[in-house]
């Protein structure tokens, strides 16, 4: 198995969309109103079978748990695969950055310091950037803390970076890996951010890794981030860090906030052990990074930001309140098991309602130092929450509190804690505290089973459906090993590939002339899967090489009309009936076409119609 089968294996397509949109079950299947564009009626559709999605509104498009991500979160392949891989505790190969030294890897960090400089010369001096300066001096920065953070603006532009970057010695290749550039579907690169404040992003030896580039104006997200590269991964990052590494190990406390413009107002104020998580949850390596100097660490949130509160239990906190077991088991795992790995706890300070840290700190520096004196221990923040929302004096209501709480403090590996909290809920609930140790026990036992059984239970239900898919790879076998039929392009569409790694393989594919090349184009977390498709034997075709193309691509065409067929038909989408009845004919069309197509062949090659 692939590492990237493997990685489809143990992720739940439903439980990745589920953190966000909610989901609601129609059928076998589940429905929501689709993510990437407004409507009234929900035309979004998951199907956990297929582990695969539909929009049957604007967008009209789908694909697999990857193409989910890359569209919501605006990133390409090996980003979404290397996000998965680490939720589902998947190791990717090393070969992820083949054959880069470490020379190389300087010439990367030196694009991005020449990028940056350039930027922040533009943000200080252009007068395309007034708008940017008008931001920042709403935000109260002063002229230092520009230069400190060198904070930059980006022209609205094709190539005015690349041009710069070009003319001063750096190469385009080394740029585009930098992920200063993207690379369109006709070949051409051009500069990945355009019109935005620029927030350059360092290791915590100084190095520039990436950006963060923010929108000027009311358009979604209102973030970006540099793609995955040698010099930047997102998940081990930590905005800020080289500048407050220093104040943290000094102070013996860091302090995690949400956003960078958090980070560079506490900094401005002489709040300099604060840092910023560069995505909706702590990662383990930020854990780790953070672990080198202190086992103290404070999550200042805002109070009512759903971002907040996924950024301490990682996943959706509506649903945790209301119950849906797979998120109750979730919570441990991202909040306990990181204190386990800290060997401490994590504690939270919650931000007046309606204010952000930034807010807190430009406004009343007093409130802030009074609001860190008293953080809450994440499990008294998340029980504090909870009793907020329920009414004890309802048995349904004690039993809510148990069951959620029982796999928590089940997973606290401390066994002092963990007799703390098993006697704090058991007093707050009147409950006997003999009873409430049995549930916690049980309930380490049942996970311990349920962990043992779960890879046999799950992968004959769905591994079929997610595993390597042979069709799609024998016609890119095909297109790869015969350069000729690139003629024959027009045959294939990139919605017939299910799987995003196929997708990815032919969309680079119609842009480059070779394999060498191709490979130069993918992410090279797709190397692997790319080797294996382009070495795979294929019996001898002769003369028929071309013929047996066009047949793999009409049955890519048809096996792709028959599932949106059957899609359309288990989502009862709201189109009104006529709007339905053309879709429907228009797909039964085209497969009637494609059996005339076959029925020709299958008698032309007996030489006229069978009696």
């Amino acid at each position: 198995m692939s590492t990237i089968d493997e990685v489809k294996q143990k992720i739940d397509i439903a439980e990745v969309i589920g953190q966000y949109v909610t989901l609601k079950k129609a059928g076998r299947n589940l429905t929501a109103p689709c993510p990437f564009h407004s409507e009234k009626h929900a035309s979004f559709f998951v199907f956990p079978e297929r582990q695969s999605w539909h929009c049957f509104g604007a967008c009209g498009t789908g694909g697999d748990v990857f193409a989910f991500l890359m569209k919501k979160e605006g990133i390409e392949f090996g980003e979404a695969l290397r996000m998965l891989a680490e939720k589902a505790g998947v190791t990717l190969p090393t070969r992820t950055e083949p054959g880069i030294k470490k020379e190389e890897k300087e010439e990367f960090y030196r694009a991005n310091e020449a990028a940056s400089l350039y930027y922040n010369n533009l943000l200080l001096n252009s007068p395309a950037a007034e708008k940017a300066r008008n931001y920042i001096a709403k935000r109260g920065f002063t002229t230092k803390t520009i230069a400190d953070f060198q904070l930059g603006f980006s022209l609205d532009a094709w190539e005015a970076l690349k041009t710069h970057l070009i003319e001063r010695g750096h190469t385009e290749a080394n740029i585009l890996t930098a992920g200063l550039l993207y690379q369109g579907e006709d070949g051409k690169t051009h500069d990945r951010f355009r019109g935005k404040l620029m927030i350059p992003i360092r290791d915590s030896r100084g190095r520039v890794t990436g950006f963060g580039a923010r929108v000027l104006d009311d358009s979604e997200p209102k973030y970006i981030n540099s793609p995955q590269s040698p010099t930047f991964d997102k998940s081990a990052t930590l905005y800020g860090i080289d500048r407050a590494a220093a104040e943290i190990r000094k102070q013996d406390t860091a302090i995690i906030m949400e956003g960078y413009m958090d980070v560079i107002t506490a900094h401005q104020n002489g709040i300099t052990n604060t840092v910023a998580a560069m995505g909706t949850a702590i990662t383990e390596k930020q854990v780790y990074t953070l672990k080198k100097l202190t086992r103290h660490l404070i999550l200042a949130l805002d109070a009512d930001n759903a971002g907040s509160k996924a950024m301490l239990i990682g996943t959706n906190y509506e649903k945790l309140l209301s119950g849906d077991s797979k998120d109750i088991e979730k919570a441990p795992a991202y909040s306990i098991e990181l204190e386990n790995l800290l060997d401490s706890e994590i504690r939270v300070v919650l931000m007046p309602e309606g204010k952000d840290p930034d807010d807190v700190i430009r406004e009343d520096i007093k409130t802030w130092e009074q609001l860190i004196q008293n953080p809450l221990p994440v499990i008294d923040y998340m029980l504090n929450t909870m009793l907020g929302e329920l009414n004890l004096d309802e048995a349904k209501n004690q039993q809510v509190i148990l069951e959620k709480f029982a796999p928590i403090i089940a997973g606290i590996k401390n066994k002092i804690r963990q007799s703390f909290y098993v006697n704090k809920i058991a007093k707050l609930l009147g409950q006997d505290l003999r009873k409430l140790e049995t549930l916690i026990d049980s309930y380490n036992l049942t996970s311990n089973k349920k962990l043992k059984q779960e890879p046999k239970k799950i992968a004959p239900k769905i591994i079929q459906a997610i595993r390597s898919n042979p069709t799609e790879e024998y016609c890119l076998a095909l297109l790869l090993q015969h350069p000729e039929l690139k003629e024959r392009l027009e045959e294939l569409s990139p919605e017939y590939f299910e799987s995003s790694e196929n997708r990815e393989i032919f969309n680079a594919y119609k842009t480059v002339s070779d394999v060498v090349s191709l490979k130069e184009q993918i992410d090279p977390v797709i190397h692997e899967h790319l080797d294996a498709i382009a070495n795979k034997i294929i019996p001898s075709l002769k003369n028929n090489i071309e013929q047996k193309f066009i047949d793999c691509a009409q049955e890519l065409k048809k096996r792709y009309l028959k599932n949106l067929a059957a899609r359309k038909g288990e989502s009862g989408d709201d189109k009104d009936d006529n709007a339905r009845l053309e879709d429907d004919m228009e797909i039964s069309r085209q497969l009637k076409e494609l059996d005339a197509r076959r029925s020709q062949k299958h008698n032309s090659s007996y030489g006229g119609t069978r009696s």
